[in-house]
């Protein structure tokens, strides 16, 4: 099993979202999304990431 690079992750992470608990925790954070039918912030523009829609459905319709 390969260890977390926790830090290196935290330094890439693009989610506004502040009391997360994942940042940095790349793992937890896709099965975090994808239990709710979402994907992590990350895959999304800034400006996306911000409004904190992060379903399926936003990111077709933004890669269009």
């Amino acid at each position: 099993m390969r260890e977390c690079k926790q830090d290196e992750n935290l330094a890439k992470c693009t989610c506004t979202y502040e009391p997360c608990s994942r940042k940095g925790l790349c793992c937890e954070c896709i099965m975090y999304h994808q239990k709710y039918g979402e994907l992590p912030g990350c895959l999304f523009p800034p400006e996306v990431e911000r409004t904190y829609d992060r379903s399926i459905a936003r990111f077709v319709s933004i890669h269009k």
